[in-house]
């Protein structure tokens, strides 16, 4: 110590680092009073600049424009409001804010109208129970709601939609497995057709249908088949519209569950490969049941696709006014084509029966979207109480099992080896 000079330093102590200044975090989002005030303030400002735009400024007239106008200038005054307090990337994220949920609320009003408007035209019919348990044979224009019903379009459309889902839904997920899990050029191709598909006018659907099933085969069928087989010659019949149903569904239902499918994680296939599985047992016990709730929501876009569709059961199944609950045999209705044909009438009492089958319609898919999605159920991972109380039950009574069998184990009794004999040259004698 004592050799030390004073210019010399024995230990560095390191300067303690500064601490950072508190962060400030710009605030893009607002809540509570500081997000409604602006959104109340600018709605007041743009009704009173449209009012006195198209009242006492400007020659300005119509509804439409005051509506355009009006949102406009709300937004405007609302990105004034909000530039005062707020910074740049605040400003821009409130105002994009602002615009999606305005076009939401428009998209739910508009939803919200429509099925109220229908629900509301169609009540004066819809809530006697003989527009649903009779038909229209023996009711006409000029007869009261009183007096006939839709079940023979209901019954046609419940039947020609479940034909065209026997074929389609099958059809339509074994070629999106194909799809996903088989890619190549021809996979490429029908894919690229597939596509091209979604877009066809369903006009087309029927054409095809009436030309190439009605007229060239079952023509030919009259003509050539024995009478035992004459019932493959198909005329205009539920049958028919439901050949020309499926052509509108099958791609809806391959392009969405084609989709669906590829988002299953690679993982889990792998994993599955590496047990010892093969390609078909991954896929149908792995890839499937994963993709179960995607592939519903798959079939519901296709029903919903068919079931709506007018000129293709129009052209395949004819009109009819009588209950015909064979899809073989005659000319079946459907709901949309009688909900068409009645409010295009002149006559008040049918345009009510037509606005009552449209919403016997909506609360039919609804109830159709409803069974799907209890049949199709939770998406993978997610169980209900009843599953997992399942699952629960079963993890006791496997670990019971595995208690019992160590149990039993440790108990059992390993009886002794018998002795082995001995020889006389163990013992020593000769």
């Amino acid at each position: 110590m004592t050799g030390l000079t004073k210019t010399e330093t024995r230990t560095t102590v390191p300067t303690p680092p500064e601490r950072p200044a508190a962060e400030w975090r710009r605030v893009v989002r607002g809540s509570g009073e500081r997000e409604f005030f602006p959104v109340l303030a600018a709605a007041a400002a743009a009704v009173g600049f449209t009012v006195l735009l198209f009242n006492q400024l400007a020659p300005l007239s119509g509804i439409l424009g005051m509506i355009v106008v009006g949102y406009l200038s709300f937004v405007a005054f609302y990105t004034v409001l909000v530039a005062y307090e707020n910074p740049g990337p605040a400003v821009r994220a409130r105002v994009v804010s602002v615009i999606v949920h305005s076009l939401a609320f428009v998209l739910v009003s508009a939803l919200v109208l429509v099925v109220a408007y229908v629900l509301f035209r169609g009540w004066d019919a819809l809530h006697h129970l003989n527009f649903i348990t009779q038909d229209m044979s023996s009711a006409g224009p000029l007869d009261p709601v009183t007096v006939g019903g839709i079940l023979h379009a209901a019954v046609g459309t419940l039947e020609q939609i479940a034909i065209c889902l026997a074929i389609t839904v099958p059809a339509g997920v074994i070629c999106a497995v194909f799809l996903s899990e088989f890619p190549g050029p021809f996979s490429r191709f029908v894919r690229t057709i597939v596509e091209a598909m979604t877009a066809l006018p369903s006009i087309v659907a029927g054409l095809f249908i009436y030309l190439s099933v009605i007229l060239i085969f079952g023509r030919w069928a009259q003509e050539n088949l024995p009478e035992r087989w004459q019932w493959l010659a198909i005329g205009k019949s539920g049958f028919a519209a439901s050949l020309a149903l499926s052509i509108m569904t099958l791609p809806i239902i391959v392009r969405a569950a084609d989709v669906v499918l590829r988002l299953v994680p690679g993982h889990l296939r792998e994993a599955s490969l590496a047990l010892g599985a093969s390609h078909w047992q991954t896929v149908w016990r792995v890839v499937l049941p994963t993709a179960r709730s995607g592939l519903t929501t798959a079939v519901i876009l296709g029903t919903a696709r068919g079931i709506g569709e007018t000129s293709p059961v129009l052209l395949t199944a004819g009109f009819a006014t009588n209950f015909n609950a064979n899809p073989f045999s005659g000319w079946q209705v459907s709901l949309p084509l009688f909900t068409f044909d009645a409010v295009k009438s002149p006559e008040p009492l049918m345009v009510a029966r037509g606005f009552g089958s449209g919403a016997a319609l909506m609360l039919l898919v609804l109830f159709l979207f409803a069974l799907a999605r209890f049949v199709g159920g939770r998406g993978a991972g997610n169980l209900s109480k009843r599953q997992l109380r399942r699952r629960m039950v079963a993890s006791y009574r496997d670990a019971r099992r595995f208690a019992d069998r160590e149990r039993s184990r440790a108990t059992t009794v390993v009886p002794d080896s018998p002795p082995v004999p001995r020889s006389d040259s163990e013992d020593g004698h000769v």
